[in-house]
Protein backbone atom coordinates (compact mmCIF):
# COMPACT_ATOMS: atom_id res chain seq x y z
CA UNK A 1 0.00 0.00 0.00
CA UNK A 2 1.15 3.29 -1.02
CA UNK A 3 1.41 6.04 1.66
CA UNK A 4 -1.14 9.29 1.74
CA UNK A 5 -0.45 12.22 -0.21
CA UNK A 6 2.20 14.61 1.66
CA UNK A 7 1.09 16.64 5.11
CA UNK A 8 1.35 19.99 2.37
CA UNK A 9 -1.46 18.36 0.10
CA UNK A 10 -2.90 15.83 2.76
CA UNK A 11 -5.82 18.26 3.99
CA UNK A 12 -7.36 19.30 0.60
CA UNK A 13 -7.01 15.51 -0.33
CA UNK A 14 -9.28 14.82 2.70
CA UNK A 15 -11.49 17.40 2.33
CA UNK A 16 -12.51 16.42 -1.01
CA UNK A 17 -12.58 12.68 -0.13
CA UNK A 18 -15.00 13.58 2.89
CA UNK A 19 -17.31 15.34 0.17
CA UNK A 20 -17.07 12.10 -1.77
CA UNK A 21 -17.84 10.30 0.65
CA UNK A 22 -20.94 11.89 1.91
CA UNK A 23 -22.28 11.56 -1.70
CA UNK A 24 -21.17 8.41 -1.74
CA UNK A 25 -23.17 7.07 1.56
CA UNK A 26 -26.69 9.45 0.67
CA UNK A 27 -26.78 6.81 -2.83
CA UNK A 28 -28.42 4.46 -2.16
CA UNK A 29 -27.06 2.40 -5.44
CA UNK A 30 -23.86 2.85 -3.89
CA UNK A 31 -25.03 0.32 -0.60
CA UNK A 32 -25.41 -2.04 -2.90
CA UNK A 33 -22.15 -1.93 -4.72
CA UNK A 34 -18.74 -3.45 -4.30
CA UNK A 35 -16.94 -0.02 -5.16
CA UNK A 36 -18.12 1.44 -1.89
CA UNK A 37 -16.67 -1.54 0.26
CA UNK A 38 -13.35 -1.57 -2.06
CA UNK A 39 -12.79 2.17 -1.20
CA UNK A 40 -13.21 2.23 1.99
CA UNK A 41 -11.09 -0.93 3.03
CA UNK A 42 -8.70 0.90 1.00
CA UNK A 43 -8.91 4.03 2.73
CA UNK A 44 -9.12 1.70 6.38
CA UNK A 45 -5.62 -0.10 5.50
CA UNK A 46 -4.07 3.05 4.63
CA UNK A 47 -5.49 5.57 7.20
CA UNK A 48 -5.21 3.85 10.49
CA UNK A 49 -7.94 4.82 12.91
CA UNK A 50 -4.69 6.40 15.24
CA UNK A 51 -4.23 8.89 12.46
CA UNK A 52 -7.64 8.98 10.98
CA UNK A 53 -8.83 12.58 10.87
CA UNK A 54 -11.59 13.50 12.46
CA UNK A 55 -13.87 14.46 9.47
CA UNK A 56 -12.33 11.20 7.61
CA UNK A 57 -13.22 8.86 10.84
CA UNK A 58 -16.64 10.17 10.79
CA UNK A 59 -17.70 10.02 7.36
CA UNK A 60 -15.89 6.38 6.59
CA UNK A 61 -18.32 5.48 10.09
CA UNK A 62 -21.30 6.69 8.77
CA UNK A 63 -20.88 5.29 5.21
CA UNK A 64 -20.37 1.65 6.99
CA UNK A 65 -23.33 1.67 8.87
CA UNK A 66 -25.13 2.48 5.55
CA UNK A 67 -23.64 -0.59 3.94
CA UNK A 68 -26.19 -3.36 1.99
CA UNK A 69 -25.87 -6.57 0.76
CA UNK A 70 -23.72 -6.65 -2.24
CA UNK A 71 -25.58 -6.55 -5.67
CA UNK A 72 -23.26 -5.24 -8.06
CA UNK A 73 -19.14 -5.49 -8.31
CA UNK A 74 -19.48 -2.60 -9.79
CA UNK A 75 -22.24 -0.55 -11.66
CA UNK A 76 -20.17 1.14 -14.22
CA UNK A 77 -21.21 4.74 -13.14
CA UNK A 78 -20.66 7.74 -14.87
CA UNK A 79 -19.11 9.47 -11.31
CA UNK A 80 -18.13 7.06 -9.27
CA UNK A 81 -17.84 8.70 -5.81
CA UNK A 82 -15.85 5.79 -4.07
CA UNK A 83 -13.25 6.14 -7.05
CA UNK A 84 -13.07 9.65 -6.24
CA UNK A 85 -12.72 9.62 -2.73
CA UNK A 86 -9.27 7.40 -2.76
CA UNK A 87 -7.93 9.40 -5.24
CA UNK A 88 -8.33 12.57 -3.41
CA UNK A 89 -6.85 11.13 -0.62
CA UNK A 90 -3.68 9.33 -2.84
CA UNK A 91 -4.65 5.82 -2.04
CA UNK A 92 -3.24 3.09 -3.76
CA UNK A 93 -6.01 0.79 -4.49
CA UNK A 94 -9.21 0.75 -6.78
CA UNK A 95 -12.77 1.31 -5.83
CA UNK A 96 -13.38 -1.87 -8.14
CA UNK A 97 -13.50 -4.88 -6.57
CA UNK A 98 -11.35 -8.19 -8.05
CA UNK A 99 -12.18 -10.45 -5.60
CA UNK A 100 -13.38 -14.01 -6.60
CA UNK A 101 -16.91 -14.64 -5.57
CA UNK A 102 -17.89 -17.88 -3.34
CA UNK A 103 -19.30 -20.42 -5.48
CA UNK A 104 -22.46 -22.11 -4.31
CA UNK A 105 -24.53 -25.28 -5.23
CA UNK A 106 -27.06 -25.27 -8.44
CA UNK A 107 -26.87 -23.21 -11.27
CA UNK A 108 -26.07 -20.17 -12.11
CA UNK A 109 -23.06 -20.97 -9.00
CA UNK A 110 -22.15 -17.18 -8.80
CA UNK A 111 -24.10 -14.32 -7.90
CA UNK A 112 -25.14 -11.69 -10.25
CA UNK A 113 -27.49 -8.96 -11.44
CA UNK A 114 -29.42 -11.39 -13.44
CA UNK A 115 -33.15 -13.54 -13.96
CA UNK A 116 -32.62 -17.24 -14.78
CA UNK A 117 -35.50 -18.61 -16.92
CA UNK A 118 -34.98 -22.14 -18.40
CA UNK A 119 -31.97 -24.06 -17.44
CA UNK A 120 -32.59 -26.33 -21.49
CA UNK A 121 -32.45 -23.37 -23.51
CA UNK A 122 -29.72 -22.41 -26.14
CA UNK A 123 -29.35 -18.71 -25.53
CA UNK A 124 -28.04 -16.28 -22.66
CA UNK A 125 -29.15 -12.93 -22.87
CA UNK A 126 -26.30 -9.63 -21.74
CA UNK A 127 -27.97 -6.61 -21.44
CA UNK A 128 -24.03 -5.08 -20.51
CA UNK A 129 -24.56 -2.59 -18.27
CA UNK A 130 -28.48 -1.52 -19.14
CA UNK A 131 -30.29 -2.69 -16.02
CA UNK A 132 -33.49 -1.11 -17.33
CA UNK A 133 -32.85 -3.13 -20.83
CA UNK A 134 -32.71 -6.27 -19.08
CA UNK A 135 -35.75 -6.15 -17.45
CA UNK A 136 -37.66 -5.42 -20.43
CA UNK A 137 -36.41 -9.00 -22.41
CA UNK A 138 -36.97 -10.52 -19.18
CA UNK A 139 -40.53 -9.82 -20.01
CA UNK A 140 -40.61 -10.60 -23.53
CA UNK A 141 -38.17 -13.80 -23.56
CA UNK A 142 -39.41 -16.86 -25.20
CA UNK A 143 -38.33 -20.36 -24.36
CA UNK A 144 -35.10 -20.12 -26.13
CA UNK A 145 -33.51 -17.64 -23.59
CA UNK A 146 -31.61 -19.68 -20.64
CA UNK A 147 -30.91 -16.45 -18.17
CA UNK A 148 -30.92 -12.63 -18.91
CA UNK A 149 -28.29 -10.43 -16.95
CA UNK A 150 -25.95 -7.22 -16.91
CA UNK A 151 -22.17 -7.26 -16.67
CA UNK A 152 -20.68 -4.33 -15.26
CA UNK A 153 -16.66 -4.67 -15.91
CA UNK A 154 -13.89 -6.11 -17.83
CA UNK A 155 -12.96 -8.88 -15.04
CA UNK A 156 -15.08 -9.92 -12.23
CA UNK A 157 -18.02 -9.61 -14.56
CA UNK A 158 -16.84 -11.38 -17.20
CA UNK A 159 -15.44 -14.04 -15.24
CA UNK A 160 -19.03 -14.81 -13.78
CA UNK A 161 -20.36 -14.75 -17.15
CA UNK A 162 -17.94 -17.66 -18.14
CA UNK A 163 -18.33 -19.34 -15.41
CA UNK A 164 -22.43 -19.41 -14.80
CA UNK A 165 -22.28 -20.36 -18.43
CA UNK A 166 -19.96 -23.33 -18.18
CA UNK A 167 -21.82 -24.79 -15.81
CA UNK A 168 -24.89 -25.01 -17.68
CA UNK A 169 -23.46 -26.75 -20.89
CA UNK A 170 -26.89 -26.59 -22.67
CA UNK A 171 -26.48 -22.52 -23.27
CA UNK A 172 -24.35 -22.33 -26.54
CA UNK A 173 -24.82 -18.62 -27.86
CA UNK A 174 -24.43 -14.82 -25.49
CA UNK A 175 -26.66 -12.18 -26.80
CA UNK A 176 -24.63 -8.93 -25.92
CA UNK A 177 -26.64 -5.78 -26.35
CA UNK A 178 -27.22 -2.54 -24.63
CA UNK A 179 -24.85 0.20 -23.42
CA UNK A 180 -21.02 -0.90 -22.94
CA UNK A 181 -19.33 1.66 -20.09
CA UNK A 182 -17.59 4.14 -21.94
CA UNK A 183 -17.73 6.26 -18.88
CA UNK A 184 -14.03 7.50 -16.99
CA UNK A 185 -14.12 4.41 -15.45
CA UNK A 186 -13.80 2.97 -18.58
CA UNK A 187 -14.52 -0.83 -17.74
CA UNK A 188 -15.56 -1.41 -21.39
CA UNK A 189 -17.03 -4.73 -20.33
CA UNK A 190 -18.92 -5.71 -23.96
CA UNK A 191 -15.62 -4.84 -26.01
CA UNK A 192 -13.16 -6.72 -23.56
CA UNK A 193 -15.51 -9.80 -23.86
CA UNK A 194 -15.52 -10.15 -27.54
CA UNK A 195 -11.35 -9.49 -27.54
CA UNK A 196 -11.00 -12.52 -25.27
CA UNK A 197 -13.49 -14.67 -27.71
CA UNK A 198 -11.68 -13.20 -30.36
CA UNK A 199 -8.20 -13.52 -28.84
CA UNK A 200 -7.38 -14.69 -25.90
CA UNK A 201 -5.30 -13.46 -22.84
CA UNK A 202 -1.34 -13.32 -22.72
CA UNK A 203 0.94 -14.60 -20.14
CA UNK A 204 -0.37 -12.09 -17.39
CA UNK A 205 -4.12 -13.52 -17.78
CA UNK A 206 -5.01 -10.12 -19.66
CA UNK A 207 -7.55 -10.06 -22.45
CA UNK A 208 -5.42 -9.35 -25.75
CA UNK A 209 -6.85 -6.51 -27.43
CA UNK A 210 -9.68 -5.35 -24.55
CA UNK A 211 -9.77 -1.58 -24.26
CA UNK A 212 -10.97 -2.39 -20.45
CA UNK A 213 -9.27 -0.54 -17.56
CA UNK A 214 -8.44 -3.66 -15.92
CA UNK A 215 -8.78 -6.77 -18.44
CA UNK A 216 -6.89 -9.43 -16.62
CA UNK A 217 -8.62 -12.38 -15.28
CA UNK A 218 -7.49 -13.83 -12.33
CA UNK A 219 -9.98 -16.21 -11.06
CA UNK A 220 -10.34 -18.62 -13.70
CA UNK A 221 -8.11 -20.89 -15.50
CA UNK A 222 -6.63 -21.29 -19.32
CA UNK A 223 -8.39 -24.01 -19.77
CA UNK A 224 -11.92 -22.92 -18.85
CA UNK A 225 -11.25 -19.83 -21.09
CA UNK A 226 -10.36 -22.31 -24.18
CA UNK A 227 -13.66 -24.27 -23.37
CA UNK A 228 -15.51 -21.21 -22.76
CA UNK A 229 -14.10 -19.71 -27.02
CA UNK A 230 -14.68 -23.07 -28.41
CA UNK A 231 -18.32 -23.99 -27.37
CA UNK A 232 -20.31 -20.35 -26.74
CA UNK A 233 -20.89 -18.28 -29.65
CA UNK A 234 -20.63 -14.32 -29.06
CA UNK A 235 -23.38 -12.43 -31.01
CA UNK A 236 -22.27 -8.64 -30.80
CA UNK A 237 -24.62 -6.45 -30.54
CA UNK A 238 -23.88 -4.26 -28.36
CA UNK A 239 -25.51 -0.65 -28.40
CA UNK A 240 -28.70 -2.60 -29.61
CA UNK A 241 -31.71 -1.56 -27.36
CA UNK A 242 -34.83 -2.69 -29.82
CA UNK A 243 -36.27 -5.99 -27.64
CA UNK A 244 -37.83 -7.11 -31.09
CA UNK A 245 -34.78 -7.33 -32.40
CA UNK A 246 -32.67 -9.10 -29.23
CA UNK A 247 -35.59 -11.45 -29.28
CA UNK A 248 -35.16 -12.38 -33.11
CA UNK A 249 -31.67 -12.45 -32.91
CA UNK A 250 -31.88 -15.02 -30.17
CA UNK A 251 -34.70 -17.12 -31.52
CA UNK A 252 -32.32 -17.28 -34.73
CA UNK A 253 -29.41 -18.60 -32.45
CA UNK A 254 -31.88 -21.18 -31.45
CA UNK A 255 -33.01 -22.49 -34.68
CA UNK A 256 -29.05 -23.39 -35.36
CA UNK A 257 -28.34 -24.63 -31.42
CA UNK A 258 -26.03 -27.57 -32.20
CA UNK A 259 -26.93 -29.12 -29.09
CA UNK A 260 -25.03 -29.16 -25.24
CA UNK A 261 -21.72 -28.53 -25.66
CA UNK A 262 -19.71 -31.63 -23.42
CA UNK A 263 -19.15 -30.49 -20.39
CA UNK A 264 -16.20 -28.65 -18.70
CA UNK A 265 -14.06 -30.63 -16.49
CA UNK A 266 -14.68 -30.49 -12.79
CA UNK A 267 -18.05 -27.99 -13.61
CA UNK A 268 -20.41 -29.08 -11.11
CA UNK A 269 -23.61 -29.46 -13.31
CA UNK A 270 -27.23 -29.78 -12.21
CA UNK A 271 -28.30 -33.07 -11.62
CA UNK A 272 -31.29 -34.98 -14.06
CA UNK A 273 -33.37 -37.07 -12.26
CA UNK A 274 -35.91 -39.40 -14.11
CA UNK A 275 -39.07 -39.40 -13.07
CA UNK A 276 -40.28 -42.58 -11.41
CA UNK A 277 -43.59 -43.56 -9.31
CA UNK A 278 -43.17 -45.02 -5.70
CA UNK A 279 -43.65 -48.99 -5.42
CA UNK A 280 -46.03 -48.71 -2.93
CA UNK A 281 -49.09 -45.48 -2.56
CA UNK A 282 -49.69 -43.44 0.88
CA UNK A 283 -52.86 -42.58 1.76
CA UNK A 284 -53.32 -38.73 2.39
CA UNK A 285 -54.03 -38.75 6.54
CA UNK A 286 -55.85 -35.78 5.76
CA UNK A 287 -58.36 -37.14 3.83
CA UNK A 288 -59.24 -37.46 -0.30
CA UNK A 289 -60.30 -34.86 -3.07
CA UNK A 290 -63.05 -35.45 -5.34
CA UNK A 291 -62.79 -32.81 -7.77
CA UNK A 292 -65.03 -32.00 -10.98
CA UNK A 293 -66.27 -28.88 -13.46
CA UNK A 294 -69.78 -27.30 -12.33
CA UNK A 295 -70.40 -26.70 -16.23
CA UNK A 296 -73.90 -24.97 -15.18
CA UNK A 297 -72.53 -22.74 -13.14
CA UNK A 298 -69.50 -22.22 -14.51
CA UNK A 299 -67.66 -23.33 -11.32
CA UNK A 300 -64.89 -25.49 -10.51
CA UNK A 301 -66.24 -27.60 -6.96
CA UNK A 302 -63.55 -29.39 -4.52
CA UNK A 303 -65.47 -32.10 -2.07
CA UNK A 304 -63.29 -33.34 0.11
CA UNK A 305 -64.11 -36.48 2.33
CA UNK A 306 -62.47 -38.09 5.82
CA UNK A 307 -60.40 -41.27 5.13
CA UNK A 308 -63.70 -42.59 6.83
CA UNK A 309 -65.92 -41.89 3.38
CA UNK A 310 -67.45 -38.64 5.58
CA UNK A 311 -67.56 -35.42 3.49
CA UNK A 312 -66.75 -32.55 5.22
CA UNK A 313 -66.06 -29.38 3.04
CA UNK A 314 -66.93 -28.13 -0.14
CA UNK A 315 -65.02 -25.61 -1.82
CA UNK A 316 -65.80 -23.92 -5.31
CA UNK A 317 -64.53 -21.38 -7.37
CA UNK A 318 -63.11 -20.36 -10.63
CA UNK A 319 -59.84 -20.99 -10.79
CA UNK A 320 -57.65 -23.46 -9.42
CA UNK A 321 -55.52 -21.00 -7.15
CA UNK A 322 -58.84 -19.93 -5.60
CA UNK A 323 -59.47 -24.17 -4.71
CA UNK A 324 -55.84 -25.25 -3.62
CA UNK A 325 -55.58 -22.35 -1.36
CA UNK A 326 -58.19 -22.49 0.82
CA UNK A 327 -57.47 -26.37 0.91
CA UNK A 328 -53.99 -25.75 2.67
CA UNK A 329 -55.21 -23.36 5.08
CA UNK A 330 -57.69 -25.42 6.24
CA UNK A 331 -55.18 -28.28 6.63
CA UNK A 332 -57.57 -30.82 4.16
CA UNK A 333 -53.96 -32.19 2.55
CA UNK A 334 -50.77 -32.99 4.61
CA UNK A 335 -48.35 -34.40 1.43
CA UNK A 336 -46.87 -32.97 -0.73
CA UNK A 337 -47.59 -35.79 -3.54
CA UNK A 338 -51.44 -35.46 -2.59
CA UNK A 339 -50.72 -31.56 -3.23
CA UNK A 340 -49.17 -32.17 -6.55
CA UNK A 341 -52.29 -33.92 -7.31
CA UNK A 342 -54.51 -31.90 -6.13
CA UNK A 343 -53.01 -28.86 -8.52
CA UNK A 344 -52.88 -31.39 -11.52
CA UNK A 345 -56.45 -32.27 -11.23
CA UNK A 346 -57.77 -28.75 -11.07
CA UNK A 347 -56.20 -27.54 -13.73
CA UNK A 348 -57.91 -30.53 -16.01
CA UNK A 349 -60.79 -29.54 -14.66
CA UNK A 350 -60.29 -25.35 -15.63
CA UNK A 351 -59.40 -26.73 -18.86
CA UNK A 352 -62.69 -28.73 -19.02
CA UNK A 353 -64.59 -25.80 -17.85
CA UNK A 354 -63.21 -23.13 -20.23
CA UNK A 355 -63.61 -25.72 -23.42
CA UNK A 356 -66.29 -27.82 -22.63
CA UNK A 357 -64.43 -30.72 -23.11
CA UNK A 358 -65.59 -33.77 -20.57
CA UNK A 359 -63.56 -34.43 -17.61
CA UNK A 360 -62.77 -37.67 -15.69
CA UNK A 361 -60.68 -37.25 -12.66
CA UNK A 362 -57.45 -39.54 -12.83
CA UNK A 363 -56.91 -41.50 -9.70
CA UNK A 364 -55.56 -40.44 -6.96
CA UNK A 365 -52.40 -41.77 -5.45
CA UNK A 366 -54.63 -43.03 -2.51
CA UNK A 367 -56.55 -44.89 -4.44
CA UNK A 368 -54.91 -47.31 -5.94
CA UNK A 369 -54.84 -48.74 -2.64
CA UNK A 370 -58.63 -48.30 -1.65
CA UNK A 371 -60.64 -48.96 1.43
CA UNK A 372 -64.12 -50.06 1.84
CA UNK A 373 -64.93 -46.58 2.75
CA UNK A 374 -62.94 -44.93 -0.40
CA UNK A 375 -64.72 -43.18 -3.45
CA UNK A 376 -63.24 -43.91 -6.60
CA UNK A 377 -63.63 -41.53 -9.05
CA UNK A 378 -65.91 -42.35 -11.79
CA UNK A 379 -65.97 -42.08 -15.77
CA UNK A 380 -68.54 -39.51 -15.40
CA UNK A 381 -65.76 -37.26 -14.00
CA UNK A 382 -68.16 -36.41 -10.67
CA UNK A 383 -66.19 -38.30 -7.94
CA UNK A 384 -69.15 -41.06 -7.27
CA UNK A 385 -69.93 -44.29 -8.02
CA UNK A 386 -73.45 -43.92 -8.51
CA UNK A 387 -73.47 -42.32 -11.92
CA UNK A 388 -73.93 -38.86 -13.20
CA UNK A 389 -76.82 -37.87 -11.45
CA UNK A 390 -75.03 -36.73 -8.26
CA UNK A 391 -73.84 -33.22 -9.52
CA UNK A 392 -76.55 -32.35 -12.21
Amino acid sequence: MKNPKSQQSNQTGVDEAVKQLHDAAAAKKCRHCGCLRSSLRAIEEAYPKSARPEALASIVELTCSRLSDVKYDCLGCKVCWPALAINALGVEGDACPSEAAESREGWPPLPGSYHVLRYHAPVAVCALTDESLSETVVSAAGTEIAIVGTMQTENLGIERLMQNTLANSNIRFVVLCGADSQQAIGHLPGQSLIALVRSGVDERMRIIGAQGKRPVLRNVSREAIEHFRRTVEIVDMIGETSVPHILDTAKACAARNPGPAEPFAGTRLVATVAGYLPERMISDPAGYFVVFPDCGRGLLMLEHYRNDGVLDVVIEGRAPAEMYIPAIEKSLVSRLDHAAYLGKELARAEQALLNGGSFVQDAAPEFQTVNEHSIKPSACGCGSSCGEDKHA
